[in-house]
């Protein structure tokens, strides 16, 4: 794992279990973010996005962390190994932090803290959810609250009835969650909910939709939650598809589906080569 020394700002390679204590940086990506070779090579203090970098190390620093992850420049992207790598193991990043602060660009009044664009974006997901220790911060470091005190209202802008215990949602749930954001790529319209649904895959960008059906073999595979067939297209939006969802928009009435308790009573369905073998109870 590659952290920022939050007073030198140089980057630091650590492995294994002599991984130091971190903060770690949520945010959106916007124009000229400051990349792994922006920084070793000296261009990222000339860049709009070295604000971030900065403003995020000054906070680590006030609250006594040593170093801290920052994604746009701790991943080195012209790697493919280490992208995997990083993608795969992001959650975990963002779930064994210390810290996790939430800057919110777009923030600048507290009024505003329920439109940030933050909210809409696939990867903020994850690290919502993740880390134990979330602070939400404004556009000048000023900080909003946190998502324990915060709880009431995060529900309400997000949708999530679990956000303190994700884990106990149906995997149609999570699907709705995913289904009010975006992604630029529409790969990482899978890739971003690995961690969530404690999956791992190679991710292969060029592979188009074909991410998300990969990604619901892959929860089909460790999961017998039924819910994952639980899925609606409405009018236009309605085109043929298989038994399995062509995107996250397709759960968007999902919010409310759970795994039915009697399921665990009787065989798992499985999957084959010839389609779903599934058990179901005559009412």
């Amino acid at each position: 794992m590659r952290l920022l020394n939050t007073t030198t700002l140089l980057l630091e390679d650590f492995f294994g279990d002599n991984i130091p204590s971190y903060a770690i940086l949520s945010h959106r990506w916007e124009g000229e973010e400051v990349t792994f070779q922006d920084l070793r090579e000296g261009r990222g203090v000339n860049m709009a996005g070295y604000s971030k970098i900065t403003g995020c190390c000054r906070q680590a620093r006030l609250d006594g962390y040593e170093y801290a992850w920052v994604d746009s420049c701790c991943i080195d992207k012209s790697s493919s190994a280490e992208l995997s790598e990083a993608i795969n193991s992001m959650f975990k990043w963002y779930l064994d932090a210390e810290v996790c602060y939430a800057y919110l660009s777009d923030v600048e009044e507290r009024s505003e803290f329920g439109r940030s664009q933050w909210f809409t974006r696939g990867w903020t997901l994850q690290e919502l959810l993740a880390p134990h220790f979330l602070v939400f911060y404004d556009k000048n470091w000023k900080e909003i609250d946190t998502k324990l005190r915060l709880r009431k209202e995060l529900e309400s802008i997000t949708g999530i009835a679990h956000l303190m215990n994700f884990e106990d949602a149906s995997v149609a749930q999570k699907m709705s969650w995913a289904s009010r954001r975006t992604t630029t790529r529409v790969e990482d319209e899978a890739y971003c909910l690995m961690g969530i649904f404690g999956v791992n895959m190679p991710p292969l960008y060029g592979e188009g939709k074909k991410a998300f059906l990969r990604l619901q073999l892959e929860i089909i595979r460790i999961s017998d939650d039924e819910s994952i067939f639980a899925w609606l297209v409405k009018g236009e939006e309605r085109q043929e598809t298989g038994l399995l969802a062509q995107s996250t928009r397709c759960f968007k009435y999902s919010h409310d589906i759970v795994e039915p308790g009697f399921s665990r009573q009787r065989t798992p369905y499985t999957m084959t080569n010839k389609g779903l073998r599934i058990e179901t109870q005559l009412l």
